[in-house]
């Protein structure tokens, strides 16, 4: 910063940076200071270029073209992931089919789901098929493809195509953004056509996302929260997402 912070700006910022994104009603209440301080606040670091503003909120600055890096995805927001795998984990039943996509949220919830049995999962994420393979109870089938070194996810035509051969009960995503108008976005469009292909072969479609997600920019469009049935998050969604979620009659959850 071009001039010194204080205390409560610091922890403002180092708030939001834990976060992704807070509203800012939500950091009044958590700072305990009045709106008009927050928005003070959130202007200056704004002009610092510390904070990126939206309506009724602030997220961290960040790239619409590259996601964060796979090391430190899986330590951010780590306990809201656990909370999200536990209730999507208490939802799922026994006996029934599963695809799992790529991500650390996705990685939670398969270790939340060590305990149930009779599964059939299909993954294109290694790390979820090393996970769920010590559960001797269930039965994990790993799509062919090209495997991405970051983050051992599988992706490509032959993905695609292995992908397209079945049809689950329910396909368990994540994405790295959904804004404001409701599109659900990622980085990488290999990433997202095996997305796309997921949600069109599953009977449900179950979005786990940390509440970091909303608001968060991102290039590719994969899909809109119209094609999903239930969403899991760990924290109350900003505006206009509760209206968004009505509209589409998506089944929101709060863990």
């Amino acid at each position: 910063m071009s001039s010194n912070p204080n205390p409560r700006q610091i922890h403002l910022l180092d708030t939001v940076r834990e976060r992704g994104s807070v509203t800012v009603d939500e950091l009044a209440e958590m700072l305990d200071v009045t709106l008009q301080t927050v928005r003070r606040d959130v202007q200056r670091l704004a002009d610092e270029g510390l904070l990126t503003r939206f309506h009724g909120g602030v997220r961290v600055p960040s790239s619409t073209t590259e996601n964060i890096g796979y090391q430190q995805r899986e330590t951010l927001h780590a306990d809201g992931k656990a909370r999200i795998a536990r209730a999507v984990a208490s939802q799922v039943p026994n006996n029934c089919s599963l695809i799992l996509n790529i991500g650390t949220t996705t990685e939670a919830i398969a270790k939340a789901l060590l305990r149930h049995i009779g599964l059939r999962v299909i993954t294109n994420n290694l790390n979820v098929a090393a996970i769920l393979s010590d559960n001797p109870q269930s039965e994990v089938i790993v799509a062919g493809g090209s495997v991405r070194p970051r983050d051992r996810a599988i992706v490509g035509e032959a993905t695609i195509d292995f992908i397209r051969q079945f049809k689950v009960d329910i396909a368990l995503i994540g994405v790295s953004s959904i804004e404001s108008d409701g599109s659900l976005r990622d980085f990488d469009l290999r990433e997202v056509k095996v997305a796309q292909t997921i949600i069109a072969q599953a009977r449900e479609v179950w979005l786990a996302t940390d509440v970091s997600k909303f608001n968060r920019p991102a290039m590719i469009q994969l899909g809109h929260l119209s094609q999903i049935d239930r969403l899991f998050t760990d924290a109350p969604p900003p505006q206009p997402y509760p209206d968004l979620l009505a509209r589409a009659q998506v089944r929101l959850e709060i863990a």
